[in-house]
């Protein structure tokens, strides 16, 4: 098993190294991830055994989080067992950036403990920033298609784009909740809800 150097010492008496691993079935075997953070010494491991990667809800996840601080150390097995995607994954890294909690992948060897790895950072911030310009691109483009077919189009949405977007990277990036999004546009949380299944970012 490869695993990637050792990690800094931690920069403040107290940090931690919290653990999260995934598989998507119930027949598959957490053994491999449990072993590699193990083998890092993490303090504390959750996970979540049988839940799909594109689930929005994972309790095993959703406990990691809750117990990660700022100093600590995030720590995966593989990039691909914590986002459910790309630009849920990409908001969870900028979140951490944020929260002043590192992040490391064993099998990639990503560890912004150190001053190369860093650069993930910036890196997935761009991204998500990218991936957000690129789904407000594509549904303005699929609104000027239908006009030009002269498709009649549904009635409006109490939401548009830019507010449905804006509200999910508050969430994801920033931890604000549904309820307080729902508050800040004077919309209900089902209204909030059905904009990001509209966007296809969930």
């Amino acid at each position: 098993m490869v695993v990637f150097p050792e990690f800094d010492e931690p920069r403040f008496e107290g940090a931690r190294r919290i653990g999260y691993a995934r598989v998507s079935t119930k027949s598959q075997k957490l053994d491999m991830q449990m072993d590699a953070l193990n083998m890092v010494n993490c303090d504390h491991i959750f996970s979540d055994h049988g839940v799909s990667g594109a689930k929005a809800k994972r309790p095993g996840l959703d406990k990691a989080l809750r117990e990660v601080r700022s100093g600590d150390v995030f720590v995966v097995f593989k990039l691909c067992r914590l986002g459910r995607s790309v630009l849920h994954l990409a908001d969870l890294l900028t979140r951490f950036q944020k929260e002043g909690i590192h992040f490391c992948s064993v099998s990639e060897g990503i560890n912004t403990t150190t001053p190369d790895g860093k650069l993930v950072y910036h890196l997935f911030s761009a991204l998500a920033e990218f991936h957000r310009d690129l789904i407000r691109e594509n549904t303005l483009a699929g609104l000027d298609a239908a006009k030009a077919r002269g498709q009649k189009l549904g009635p409006k949405y109490k939401l548009v784009e830019v507010q449905i977007l804006n509200a999910h990277q508050a969430m994801m990036q920033d931890g604000f909740t549904l309820d307080e999004m729902a508050y800040r546009y004077g919309v209900s949380r089902l209204t909030i809800k059905r904009g990001f299944e509209r966007l296809g970012v969930g």
